[in-house]
């Protein structure tokens, strides 16, 4: 394991850069700025929606380690992956505003692509990082009161107290590097990494970056896949893909069957770049990892910074064109929408 070079006496610091926030000069001068053009502009074009394809979904739920690879977007960082027999949501919010008060904050704009009581039943959740677009109070305690047995909630070090303190009974928080080896759905292990991202933490004036943040690498028989969380573009990635290199040799199936990265909330760069990718370096987190495919989440929901909703949409093509990465190998789904993806043992045979 690397040394624990993040670790500070204070919290945690980023493998590359120190820290990613900025002074609040340069947040007034943001917030100044954004009045003053009255930012973030309309979008254009709606963000897309489809109708979710709930009989598939619960019937991949139920098919155990016969399950088909796939994913469907909920909306932000909130997608359902499906595979290695394990239903997985990531940074679950489903509530109406990610904020610290419920009557004022940046409010959604499409209701989750699949609401919380359609949900099939969910084995694990995986949380980055504890900003209130991505750790969401109400949505935890949801998932955790679900039928049945409550989900594994993986978590960064430091938010399992945060956890507890909500009442939630099954957590675990990882450093980066650690590994939770589940053995739940009843076959081949299945590895839940926490790996790097570059980003920070705060869920209030008093404890920034006391907790972790981070993205996940999850290891199975049957599908690799990662999430990004939030962050800034940086050589963790290629850290990650030298990581698992001996586990992803192309007799063993190759890189990650499916990498969701972030895309959205990336203006102005000034400001956003330390923290926040835009579609090109998303595209290039993309390559760095060798990745087969790529879907671009956190954009189309909330507006949280000064690029409209719908900026991916418009400058997805011309990323792509730029870096020489085809359509199919990184693209984006409409809320609700589903994918579905092979079987990396399929590949194999």
């Amino acid at each position: 394991m690397p040394p624990k070079t993040h670790h500070t006496a204070r919290g945690f610091r980023n493998n590359y850069v120190g820290t990613v926030t900025k002074s609040l000069g340069e947040v007034l001068r943001w917030q100044m700025s954004r009045l003053r053009d009255r930012l973030p502009p309309p979008p254009s074009v709606p963000t897309p929606v489809q109708t979710p394809d709930l009989e598939f979904v619960h019937a991949n739920a139920a098919a155990g380690r016969r399950m088909i690879p796939a994913v469907t977007w909920i909306g932000h960082s909130t997608a359902l992956v499906q595979a290695n027999g394990l239903n997985v949501l990531t940074d679950p919010v489903f509530s109406h505003r990610v904020s610290p008060v419920k009557f004022a904050g940046p409010a959604r704009v499409q209701a989750p692509g699949i609401a919380l009581t359609s949900l099939p039943h969910i084995d694990l959740v995986l949380i980055s990082h504890n900003h209130y677009d991505h750790l969401d109070r109400d949505s935890v305690k949801a998932l955790d009161a679900q039928p049945g047995e409550s989900p594994l909630f993986l978590a960064p070090l430091g938010i399992k107290a945060w956890m507890d303190r909500l009442g939630v009974r099954r957590s675990i928080e990882l450093d980066w590097w650690e590994t939770h080896i589940d053995l739940s759905a009843g076959g081949p292990a299945v590895e839940f990494h926490f790996t790097p991202a570059q980003h920070w933490s705060s869920r209030s004036l008093s404890d920034r970056n006391k907790t972790l943040w981070g993205a996940w690498s999850v290891l199975g028989e049957d599908f690799h896949w990662f999430f990004s969380g939030d962050t800034g573009y940086s050589q963790d990635f290629v850290d990650t893909r030298r990581h698992f290199a001996e586990r992803q040799t192309p007799e063993l199936g190759g890189g990650f069957d499916l990498a969701l990265i972030s895309v959205g909330a990336c203006l102005p760069r000034w400001f956003m770049k330390m923290q926040h990718v835009d579609i090109d370096e998303a595209i290039q987190i993309h390559l760095d990892l060798a990745a087969k495919r790529s879907i671009g989440v956190h954009w189309g929901t909330f507006e949280l910074a000064d690029d409209p909703l719908d900026l991916p949409l418009h400058t997805i093509a011309g990323a792509r064109d730029l870096k020489g990465v085809a359509e199919e190998a990184f693209f984006l789904l409409a809320v609700g929408g589903t994918r579905r993806l092979t079987n990396r043992t399929a590949l194999r045979s």
